[in-house]
């Protein structure tokens, strides 16, 4: 399909908008899967859940967001991005809207899975539509806006999440994500896309695939670099579905969890930008070590603070932003060398990091469930457990080449 060009005033404004809207449906399953969290310190008194029961409505739709990735985008090659766009985004809102009225936690499970499966087609197929309608300048800036946009949304949709559920109820986050959903899906009519079908290959794409997965769990530096991506997202999703119940031991309610839980993600944006600032003179290796130390000592600054009886939202929360920057440092260059180490496989590589962080990241999150819940020192040691195997992986993965 041949690439967008600068054009002037209307085609410019109407590339603003596509962009826009590609944003908009990334941006989609990180809101899902944020704006519930305030809710999970009441659902099991709500649903006479478990504490386990409770964080498997998290981890359930994590693992189904992760998984179905693999198979929208090879399947988007034959069939055009906007179909499966559609399938997806409906399959969320429908979804939404069961969740709304589910009465037991098996059925908001239920729910929160085809969520994560429906809204895993918005993401990766976004991403694709990308490739499909911008070249090299215009895309690199709308990529710009995709990340700001994944850093920004699950502390804005935390904050959104816990003022519905103190005002409205806890059915209304799923109400405002069906209302998302049924209007992405009717803007993809309005949306540029490759619908057309690609040239057959020579094999079963899904031979195709099996290969290239492959050929990449034969380097060492591959796996080893992917355990550090799902490491990180372990110990942060522990944090996102662990941090309401901590604060609520704090007497921290749901229409205020959002103002601490927001302090990590803003600090990995802020991470980000150090990056961007500083890796052409510092070097991958340094913003990665410095990134590791970071995630570290902000995770022993909680657990500190925690031993010497500071029990309050600010205690907790506050170290922890060393763990945001920390990662904002260490996960670009990492996922620069994920995908760089074999080039010809690049998507193929991205397709297997993201899989994992969400597989590794449904572990942190229901993990969460396994350990105390009367402060915050289980969840630190748990996070730290996951930041120091994400330690041990990288002195593997640094400096080893392709075989």
């Amino acid at each position: 399909m041949p690439h967008a060009s600068p054009a002037p005033s209307a085609d410019r404004r109407a590339l603003r908008l596509q962009a826009a809207l590609l944003v908009a449906q990334i941006a989609y399953g990180l809101v899902a899967m944020a704006i519930c969290l305030p809710s999970m310190q009441e659902w099991g008194a709500i649903l006479d859940a478990s504490p386990s029961a409770v964080q498997l409505t998290f981890s359930a739709y994590v693992l189904a967001y992760g998984a179905l990735q693999l198979f929208y985008g090879p399947l988007s090659d034959r069939l055009g991005r906007r179909p499966l766009m559609r399938v997806g985004l409906a399959l969320a809102a429908i979804a939404s809207v069961a969740g709304a009225f589910a009465t037991t936690i098996e059925a908001l499970v239920a729910a929160r899975i085809v969520q994560g499966a429906g809204c895993a087609a918005s993401t990766v197929l976004g991403r694709a539509a990308v490739q499909d309608l911008f070249d090299g300048p215009e895309r690199t800036r709308v990529m710009a806006y995709v990340g700001m946009a994944m850093g920004l949304c699950p502390p804005l949709a935390t904050v959104v999440g816990g003022q519905l559920h103190a005002r409205v109820g806890w059915q209304a986050n799923f109400v405002l994500l069906a209302a998302m959903g049924t209007l992405l899906w009717i803007a993809t009519f309005r949306q540029r896309a490759d619908d057309a079908p690609r040239a057959a290959p020579r094999t079963h794409w899904l031979g195709e695939m099996g290969a290239s997965y492959a050929r990449l769990m034969r380097e060492p530096a591959f796996v080893r670099n992917v355990a550090v991506l799902a490491l990180s997202v372990g110990a942060f999703y522990a944090f996102l579905a662990g941090a309401p119940l901590v604060l609520k031991s704090y007497g921290v309610g749901p229409a205020d969890v959002g103002f601490y839980v927001m302090l990590v993600p803003l600090s990995y944006i802020f991470g980000n930008w150090l990056t961007s600032r500083y890796v052409r003179r510092r070097g991958d290796a340094w913003m990665r070590n410095a990134g590791q130390a970071l995630s570290v000592l902000g995770i022993v600054a909680m657990l500190g603070l925690a031993l010497l009886e500071w029990r309050s939202g600010w205690a907790f929360a506050a170290p922890l932003m060393l763990l945001g920057i920390g990662h904002g440092l260490l996960i670009p260059p990492t996922l620069g060398a994920t995908v760089g180490l074999l080039p010809a496989l690049a998507g193929a590589a991205a397709a297997v990091a993201g899989v994992m962080q969400q597989f590794v990241g449904a572990l942190g999150g229901y993990a969460v469930g396994w350990v105390p819940q009367d402060g915050p020192v289980g969840l630190g040691l748990l996070m730290l457990a996951f930041t120091l195997a994400g330690v041990a992986a990288q002195r593997g993965s640094m400096g080893a080449r392709p075989g």
